[in-house]
């Protein structure tokens, strides 16, 4: 009796050591799955899901699996916080995500005083790695830097022209609108009008007589894609010949279905596109296998997964996201799908990089984006 007795304690005991040892690591990824950006989201998620594949198929992260849990914060500030406290309180030590920058700054806070780590591929208002915390990082470059691109191009390409800024109101679209108006200022030119709208604005007539009256001929606008899209259509639809100009809040083929043929020779900053990186070349035949083409910020996401794996399997425990946070930023640069990343102590990429893009139809009749 006492032989048995000992074996199934022993027996007990190394269930339980091998439960704790090999149990999954949960990550969460958050963004906006349903709602009017549900394609960031869908590429949030795709993303995400593709690296967790294929690390858990090399062996995972110290032989632990990852398992992902998917939170849908519909753009929402409130629904982001919503969800944050979820992946608290399910146990979540990573996030990949938010989308927008007005829902991954709150959704920040909550994740930083629980000890999660929280790596965005697309929230890029300057504020979110400025406040200090330990936890914040991101695969995606920052609106100073975007925005001084766009108003260094306006204001050599249209010193002549008559230029309306326009944002809507959210951190992300008024901080890029606003980052693009300094850069444009510092370089002698002042814009013509300065208006916000709202997100969710379907009707622009009252904004495009102003710009009429105003005698506008380039528009700058920061915002996502939705509402851009509507502008453009209403801008052509009402007779307006003006250039447009956006930042990577649009940078989806959904606009064109919005847009239409006023899409045309639209405007955009964003990165240099990661599907042409050699080195991402079978990563984006895989994903295209499945039907889904990994435009935007779906390289961004699997590679902010890649880093949080690496840097856990560097620390040798994804127990402790501070330990792995401080990681991050002291190794480095990290092997990812959209190149070599590294950080600063801030959380950011040391590895500014925006350019111009271009709208116009592609070989196959679809309008789609092109880098100049």
């Amino acid at each position: 009796m006492k032989k048995s007795l000992l074996s199934a304690v022993a027996l007990t005991a190394l269930v339980a050591f091998s439960g704790s040892a090999w149990a999954d690591i949960l990550i969460g990824v958050a963004g906006p799955i349903t709602g009017p950006n549900a394609a960031f989201g869908a590429q949030l998620q795709k993303g995400a899901e593709q690296a967790a594949a294929d690390i858990n198929a090399a062996g995972g992260i110290n032989g632990q699996q990852i398992k992902l849990e998917v939170g849908d914060d519909v753009s929402d500030p409130k629904q982001g916080i919503s969800v944050a406290n979820k992946f608290v309180a399910d146990g979540v030590k990573y996030v990949i995500g938010h989308f927008n920058s007005g829902v991954t700054i709150p959704a920040s806070e909550v994740y930083a005083e629980n000890g999660i780590l929280v790596i965005t591929p697309s929230a890029t208002n300057p504020q979110l790695t400025e406040r200090g915390l330990w936890n914040t990082f991101r695969t995606c470059g920052r609106d100073d830097q975007q925005g001084k691109v766009a108003g260094d191009y306006l204001a050599k390409n249209f010193k002549d022209g008559k230029i309306a800024v326009v944002h809507d109101k959210t951190p992300y679209g008024q901080g890029l609108a606003d980052e693009t108006k300094k850069a444009l200022n510092a370089d002698g030119l002042k814009e013509a009008m300065y208006e916000g709208i709202n997100v969710g604005d379907k009707d622009f007539s009252a904004l495009i007589a102003k710009m009429k009256e105003a005698g506008v001929t380039v528009v700058y606008y920061g915002g996502l894609h939705t509402e851009a899209g509507l502008i453009m259509r209403q801008l052509a639809d009402q007779g307006l010949k003006a250039q447009f100009m956006s930042g990577d809040g649009i940078v989806s083929n959904e606009l064109a279905s919005i847009a239409g043929d006023a899409v045309n020779g639209t405007l955009m900053t964003f990165a240099p596109d990661p599907r042409k990186n050699p080195n991402a070349k079978e990563l984006v035949e895989k994903f295209r296998a499945a039907g889904f083409e990994p435009e935007a910020y779906t390289l961004y996401s699997y590679a902010a997964m890649q880093i949080v794996a690496a840097a856990a399997a560097k620390v040798g425990s994804a127990d402790d996201a501070q330990k792995v946070a401080a990681e991050i930023k002291a190794s480095g640069p990290w092997k990812t799908a959209i190149g070599d990343i590294g950080y600063d102590a801030k959380g950011d990429i040391t590895r500014p990089d925006y350019v111009l893009y271009t709208w116009k139809k592609g070989d196959d009749g679809k309008y789609t984006y092109f880098e100049q």
